[in-house]
């Protein structure tokens, strides 16, 4: 995993309390928070989030900055059994990604009994010795205490962890307690990033992810692992204060182009308005946005159209 420019000595805050930056990844099954946390900790929205799984596709950083450290959150595709090509490749994103990181943060849903997929999860972090465990108990707001306290002692019993902390990212409720945590597990290092840098994403990137992320709360239940978005080309008029971006939706199939269409383009309408909704705080300005709406048959299963499409 590439650094940034180092821009700071490893200076102590004080005498008993260095400097430490690095890297750090949560895993769990899907929608259990984990793209939620990693905005609720930045403070900026820098990964899309949905109700759909595998909504993630790629490593995306975020950067928390206080005083005393440096966390870099590294946002990965979730664990899961891979049924197609593209999954395949999902998951040998996040092993390249969790065997370098300083800390792994396991998420658990309060509001879920720890099951099969969990313990999965729990048994693949063997894989990765070199990193801390740090257990997250999230969604603390969607249960009652007993449920929680239940919840920490069932995560408490798969392994000896670090630390072990419950959270509600919705409600900002201990996410202090968990920063000071994760910085106390990372190495003493010099500051990675510059201090207003809070993610390294590319505006292209961030852009089609924001298009996806309103298709995906738009379509059926069976559409969001065939949906692809692409960005032709982001022009800033000069003759007038906009911006204009054109992009590719891709799906497998014609009947999945109909869905993201809708009768009359009425669908695809409001999934523009959603996402220039998102899209405009970020180039900061109005936007023009064209969707395009493109076949690319099986393209999940197709190495060829999986690397034209970035993966």
């Amino acid at each position: 995993m590439s650094r940034a420019k180092r821009t700071k000595q490893a200076d102590a805050v004080d005498d008993d309390q260095p400097y430490r930056a690095g890297f750090v990844s949560f895993v769990g099954r899907p929608n259990v928070g984990k793209s939620t946390l990693m905005n609720a900790l930045v403070g900026e929205k820098v990964a899309i989030t949905s109700s759909k799984p595998q909504t993630t596709r790629r490593a995306i950083r975020g950067i928390v900055n206080r005083p005393d450290g440096q966390i870099i959150v590294v946002d990965t595709p979730g664990i899961h059994r891979p049924r197609t090509l593209l999954g395949e490749r999902l998951n040998s994103l996040v092993q390249s990604t969790l065997g370098e990181v300083d800390v792994i943060g396991f998420c658990v849903p309060a509001d879920e009994k720890v099951g099969p997929g969990d313990r999965f999860i729990n048994e693949r972090l063997d894989d990765f010795p070199r990193a801390k465990k740090v257990a997250i108990v999230t969604k603390t707001d969607a249960a009652s205490k007993a449920a929680v306290a239940d919840q920490l002692l069932a995560v408490s019993g798969l392994r000896e962890w670090d630390t072990i902390i419950p959270l509600s990212a919705v409600r900002n409720d201990q996410l202090d307690i968990l920063v000071d945590e994760l910085i106390r597990l990372l190495p003493i290092s010099p500051q990675l990033y510059p201090d207003d840098t809070i993610t390294d994403e590319q505006l292209e990137d961030r852009i089609a992810e924001y298009i996806r992320e309103a298709v995906l709360e738009d379509v059926r239940d069976e559409l969001p692992h065939s949906l692809a978005v692409t960005i032709d080309d982001i022009i800033e008029r000069d003759d007038k204060p906009l911006t204009e971006i054109y992009a590719n939706l891709f799906v497998e199939r014609d009947s999945q182009k109909a869905i993201v269409i809708g009768k009359g383009g009425a669908r695809l309408r409001t999934i523009g308005e959603t996402a220039r909704a998102q899209i405009e705080p970020l180039v900061g300005g109005k936007v023009f946005l064209s969707l395009r709406v493109k076949v690319a048959k099986e393209w999940q299963r197709d190495p060829k159209q999986l690397g034209r499409l970035g993966f």
